[in-house]
Order: C-alpha cells, then sequence, then structure tokens
C-alpha cells in the first residue's frame, strides 16, 4: 500500500483534520509506542500501520 493510499484511507475514515491530528499524535502500542507518522517514518509499511489503525479504532472489517 502507498502512504497517499493510506493517507486517503484515513481521511476517509476519520475526516481529513482528526486523520492529521491521530496521526501526529496518537501512541499506538501495537506500533512499538510510536505515532503513526513516526512509524511510517521509520520504515514500517503503510499496510501494517493501517491494519494498526483499524484494531486500535475498531474499524468495521469492510472498510478496512
Amino acid at each position: 500500500m502507498r502512504i497517499t493510499v493510506f493517507r486517503r484511507l484515513m481521511a476517509d475514515e476519520f475526516g481529513p483534520g482528526r486523520a492529521q491530528v491521530l496521526a501526529r499524535d496518537h501512541v499506538l502500542s501495537g506500533l512499538g509506542g510510536r505515532t503513526i507518522d513516526q512509524a511510517l517514518t521509520a520504515g514500517i509499511p503503510a499496510k501494517e500501520v493501517w491494519r494498526e489503525v483499524c484494531d486500535a479504532f475498531e474499524v468495521p472489517f469492510e472498510r478496512r
């Protein structure tokens, strides 16, 4: 998954503003205690990050 696709999924799920705030500020234990932005910068694949976001925020299966 490309990061641009990941960002679009985030915006579609949470709204553009909230998606940016979550990516910058919300720490996920499944990402090693990193924020979404930190995980992507560290090279964790966007698809893996998306799975962690979906799990953490209980995104319904059909939108994963």
